[in-house]
Formats: structure tokens, sequence, C-alpha cells
């Protein structure tokens, strides 16, 4: 009898022993690649039948012993099993898997789905609703091939015409590949759109037109025998209380690929900002799209700011992804509720990947180019990676009046939803179009770098009929040629045998007037459908690279990592080590710290380009 009593003192001693040592564990689980949290992980204690799940915050709560061991499980990412030791708080940032949840087909009735060990509620009260989730590879991003500009020469092409472009997604993205530790797909650097990323120190113009111009013209940081000319153009400013009043219709991809942390709820954390800054005036719809197209809101004045937050925090992802119907009934909103004389535009934000009815870039190219003549811009803002249709997403902007940035973080999204809010938002200027005439006198060859998707043809300029770029609000544009100067005995400009058929002494040569170049650049108003017209003088007066404005050696670093990064044919003697060097000492004013932030990512592609 003793023994026996002696037994269960020594059990209860344990078992009680075991409850004192519980103890509460919490933290937050958030996405390795966006490190914003994550809603709906497993958590649970290994060998026990005890498990929670993280709320809208990512934030958990579970009680455990020193001895036990936590499994956190999410679809679609990797799992992580920590023990739990000394710990009361353990935070996780768990690794998306290399497979993306594609899609939600719904089939059964309204119930618990469950996949791959996780539990999932079927929101439906249709009949029969099942759900079922179809992975795809990661590897499934779409980059419109870039045939790299060529050196010119003035005597054969002596016009260079290109529309000028605002976009800056190319940057954010290849920051994105590189912060993730690869470098990026040769045809996702777009030179000129990582040089337009960043706001350069021009003065608006105070005459009442639209758009200002500036030159420069200083030594090539990549060769020192040729030269780089700077051509700038900066956009008026307007008061945020004196912008006209905005018909805005959010166009929201739902879709079953929007599901990841970094592309549904990043849409919404990141449109929930822009609803921030609507004044009462201002009027919001929103539009959704997954298998077909649905109105989520009808138009709503942007002093019920919460109501239009209600709206976007209700969406959840789910379904194929019917975009093109999506885009008609977008522009069909903005017309029934258009504002004269105001800003009407769509925003759409989506990883770009239709896949249900008209889904081509020729379908898309088609669709927008007739629904832009209804005088709605389209601003598209992509989401996402794995899957990222980069191609599609562009075509849209360029052929919709709009623009195109790639949301990759919180942080990116408030700096197109606020701190560029007039820039990414309002046309001050639209089908703005450059074009330079060379001086063979002075000018061997000559190389436009990047804007290779917006050329143009010469006679395209003086055709309003043609579509140019558009500029936002205080918004820059930035392009930079590079020059081979006359005498100059440069290898990567060849050379061509002289013509057999044509009086080759005859060739213009130019005149030796002091012009290195005329720019000209046409642009229209908003409301017009008749361009004007500006142009300056770019003098054969050149500067070394220390002479040189801190934007032009910063917007030259750029530049020397975007060729970098596609292994150009022209990068000539081009270095991570020089450029990192030049953008350091040209940081100047970085209040945001984007430059600061340029100089890091340079830095680690020099290491992962060694790698």
């Amino acid at each position: 009898m003793k023994s026996i009593l002696s037994i269960l003192m020594v059990f209860f001693a344990l078992v009680g022993g075991a409850h004192a040592q519980e103890k509460v564990i919490t933290g937050q689980v958030t996405d390795r690649e966006s490190n914003l949290p994550l809603q709906g992980v497993e958590v649970s204690v290994l060998g026990k039948y005890k498990s929670t799940r993280t709320g809208q915050d990512g934030k958990y709560s579970i009680k455990a012993v020193d001895g036990d061991k936590l499994l956190f499980s999410f679809i679609a990412y990797q799992k992580q099993t920590v023990k739990v030791g000394k710990k009361t708080v353990i935070n996780i940032a768990l690794q998306p898997e290399n497979q993306v949840l594609e899609e939600v087909v719904v089939t059964g009735v309204k119930g618990v789905a469950k996949m791959n060990d996780v539990s999932y509620q079927v929101a439906s009260s249709s009949p029969g609703i099942m759900i079922s989730r179809m992975p795809v590879s990661m590897d499934t991003e779409s980059y419109k091939n870039i045939d790299e500009n060529a050196f010119k020469s003035p005597l054969k092409d002596p016009l260079s015409t290109f529309a000028a472009d605002v976009d800056a997604a190319s940057y954010s993205n290849v920051r994105r590949m590189i912060n993730a530790g690869n470098l990026p797909d040769r045809d996702a650097v777009r030179v000129e759109e990582m040089i337009n990323y960043f706001q350069y120190d021009l003065k608006a113009p105070t005459n009442g037109d639209p758009v200002r111009i500036y030159t420069e013209l200083g030594v090539s940081p990549w060769n020192k025998e040729h030269q780089l000319i700077r051509i700038a153009l900066k956009a008026k400013d307007i008061p945020s209380a004196q912008l006209p009043a905005s018909n805005f219709v959010f166009l929201i991809d739902v879709s079953g690929s929007m599901y990841a942390a970094n592309k549904l709820p990043l849409v919404k954390s990141s449109l929930k900002l822009l609803v921030d800054q609507l004044r009462d005036q201002d009027r919001v719809a929103i539009v959704t799209y997954a298998g077909s197209a649905g109105v989520k809101l009808e138009s709503t004045s942007g002093s019920q700011k919460m109501k239009i937050k209600e709206a976007i925090d209700e969406l959840v992802s789910g379904g194929s992804t019917a975009g093109g119907a999506g885009i008609r009934k977008a522009y069909d909103i903005a017309r029934q509720n258009f504002m004269k004389n105001g800003n009407n535009r769509i925003i759409l934000a989506s990883d770009g990947d239709f896949n249900v009815g008209a889904s081509s870039d020729d379908d898309m190219e088609k669709l927008i180019s007739k629904e832009r003549e209804s005088g709605v811009h389209l601003t598209v803002l992509g989401f996402g990676m794995g899957n990222l249709k980069d191609s599609k997403m562009e075509l849209l902007a360029n052929k919709g009046h709009g623009n195109y940035a790639y949301i990759d973080n919180i942080s990116e999204a408030r700096k197109a939803m606020v701190t560029e809010f007039g820039g990414t938002l309002f046309t001050v200027a639209k089908d703005v179009k450059i074009q330079v005439e060379f001086n063979p006198a002075y000018v061997q060859a000559y190389r436009l770098v990047g804007y290779e998707n917006r050329l143009l043809a010469a006679e395209d300029f003086n055709n309003d009929a043609k579509l140019g770029g558009d500029m936002g609000v205080g918004h820059s544009v930035t392009a930079i040629y590079e020059i081979v100067p006359v005498g100059v005995k440069s290898s990567i400009i060849g050379t061509v045998d002289p013509l057999k058929y044509q009086d080759n002494k005859n060739a213009a040569q130019g005149t030796l007037n002091g012009e290195l170049a005329t720019v000209k650049f046409r642009y229209k108003e908003p409301e017009s459908d008749k361009s004007k017209l500006q142009q300056v003088i770019v003098s054969n007066k050149m500067a070394s690279i220390d002479q040189m404005s801190e934007d032009f050696r910063f917007a030259t670093a750029v530049a020397e990592l975007g060729m970098l990064l596609r292994n150009s044919d022209y990068k000539q003697e081009a270095s991570y080590k020089n450029l990192v060097a030049r953008a350091k000492a040209a940081k100047g004013k970085d209040d945001e710290g984007y430059r600061a932030e340029f100089i890091r990512m340079a830095e680690n592609a020099a290491v992962l380009d060694k790698r």
C-alpha cells in the first residue's frame, strides 16, 4: 500500500511540476520576403493536441513548457520548428516555398476544406462547394525582350526620337530580386526606369508651362574618351489642395494567384494609404475580378474613408483571372462617374496573370487602345513574385495614358501613394516626346541609354496621333545619351566601308557653330489634343565628371549599375566599385533614404555578380 501511495505521489508531483512550468508564449509570424504579418498561420505544440492560429496582425498566443517545440505551418510556406526553451516571445519569419497558389476553384458546400494538413474556411453558401488550389512554378515571370540601343552615326541617323516615360517599376522589381539574393533577369532591367526612380534637384517651371527642360554635358565615367548628355524634364508643382477633384476606380485582382502575403494583403494596405489622401470632393469606386468582374463598391465620396476601407478589408482571393472583363467594367464605371475637368483614373492592382477571356498582350493592347479615348487614365500597380507578368503590366500602362509601378513592400507603397501622390496619379502633361538632332561636326556617334520600348520614328514627333509619355505633378524625366566625339578612335562603334554608288565626299559634315545638339520636346495639356513645342541647344562645352552636378553623377551611377546588371554590350569600363564611390559622393540630400538604399543594393549586386 505504501509503495502504491509513493508511486501516486511521484506521479502527481511530476504532473504538478509540468503544469507549474507551463507558460504563455506570444509572438508574431511574418513573410520573410515582404516583412508583412501572416494571418491564419497554424501554431501547434509538437506531440500535443494544442494549437492556435495567428490573427490579422500575425500575432499568436499559446501555452507550452520549456521542453516543447512549436511548429509553424502555412500553405505555400516552408514549415518551421522552434524549441521553446526559456523564451516567452518567439517571432518567426516564414520562407515562401518554390510554388505559389494559382487558383481557387469553387465546386462544393459552405464549410471547411483541408489541404496539405491545413484547414481553410469555405466562404461560399452555394451548394456543393469545395476549395482546390493548384500550384504553379515560381519561374513563370514574363519580361519583354529588350534589344539594346546601339551607337548610331548622325550622318545617317541625325534624329533620335522617343516617348518620355516616367515609369519606375523596373527599379523596385530589380531591388526585390537582389534583396532575395538573386541577380535579375536581364530583360527585367530597364535602365531608364532605374534612373527615373529617383527625384532630382530641378526647379519646376514658373512661367505657366507644365514642363521645363534642362541639359548637361560631361565626361562618361565608363569611358573617359566619350561624353554623356543628360536631358531632364521637370513638371510643374501643384499644391494638393489645388489638385482637381478625382474620380478613381480601384480595379483589384482577387483571383487565386493573388493569395500570397505580398499580393492581395499588400494591395489592401497600399490602397488604404491612398484612401487616407482623399479629399471630400474625390470619389472612389471598387471593381474586382476573378472568374468574372463585379462592383464591390459604388462610387463613394472621399469623406467616407471608413466605408471605403471596410470594403477593401472584405476582399478575399479565389478563382481564375478574367482581367479583360475587369478592365472593361472599370472603364464603364469610370465613364458613368466621369468628372469634366477632373482627374479620371483607374488604378489597377494585379500580378498581371490574366487567364480567362481576352488575356494576350495583343488582346490587352487592342482593349486599352480603344478605352483610352474615353479620357480615363490608367495607373498600373504590380504586386508579387513568381508569376509576375511585367510585360503585360508595362504594356497596359504605356497604352493607357498612364504609369506603372511595382510595389514590393509597404515602403514602396508609401512612396507611390503618399510621398509621390501627385506625380503618380495627376497628369499635367501627356504625350510628351523628345527628339534630339546631333551635329556631325562634333558627334561621330551617339547612343540612347535605355528607352528601347519607347522609341519612335522621326516623323512620329510631329504627329499628334502618336502616343508619347505622361508626366505627373512635380515629376521629372531623365534621359542619358552617350557620345563619341569626332576624332576619337572607338572600337565599340564599329566601321562601315565607303559607299560604292554614292558620293562619299559630299556627305553632310555638320556646322562648326559650337552646337553639339538641339533638343526638342512636345507635350499636350491634359485636356488638349494639340501639342506644343519647346527646344534648347546643347553647347559643345564639356566639363569633367567632378565638375558635374550631384544629380548628373548619381544618375550616371544608376545607369552604370543598370548596364552591369544587363551585362550590356556597351558597358565598356563600367565597374561596381566606381559607380558605388560616385553614388556615395553624389548622394546629396536624401531625406527618404532612397539613394542610400541604392548604394546598398549596388554593393549587394557586386557580391552576387562575383558569386
